[in-house]
C-alpha cells in the first residue's frame, strides 16, 4: 500500500493483527478480530509506526513512544468465503474447503 500524503490531515500508520494500516481520523477500518473491542466499546492501538500532521512527520524505531490511536467499535462479523482447493494429478485427490475470516470494524476517532 502506498503512503498517500494529504496536507492538513493527520495520518498514522498502525500495526494490529500482524498487518499495518494507514488511518486518518474518521476512517472506518476492518481489522483482524479483537475480542476486547465488543465489551469495552473502544480500542486503543499503541503500536504506532508513523504519525504525520501536515509538514511534521514522526517515525518510530519501530514504534513511537507515547503515540496512540483511539477507535470506536462499530461491528463484528465474518468476511466473504474464500474457497481453497487442493488437487493432485493422476491420484484422484481433490479436497475443497472454505474459510471465512472473522473481523472487527472500527472507526478511528483520535490520533495522539
Amino acid at each position: 500500500m502506498a503512503f498517500v500524503y494529504n496536507i492538513g490531515v493527520m495520518l498514522a500508520i498502525i500495526e494490529t493483527g500482524g498487518k499495518q494500516y494507514q488511518v486518518a481520523e474518521g476512517d472506518s477500518l476492518k481489522v483482524e478480530k479483537l475480542a476486547i473491542a465488543k465489551e469495552k466499546g473502544e480500542v486503543v492501538f499503541d503500536k504506532v509506526l508513523l504519525v504525520a500532521d501536515g509538514d511534521k512527520i514522526k517515525v518510530g524505531t519501530p514504534y513511537l513512544e507515547g503515540a496512540t490511536v483511539t477507535a470506536k467499535f462499530e461491528e463484528e462479523g465474518r468476511d466473504k468465503k474464500i474457497v481453497v482447493i487442493k488437487y493432485k494429478a493422476k491420484s484422484r485427490y481433490r479436497i475443497k474447503n472454505g474459510h471465512r475470516q472473522p473481523f472487527t470494524k472500527v472507526k478511528i476517532e483520535k490520533i495522539a
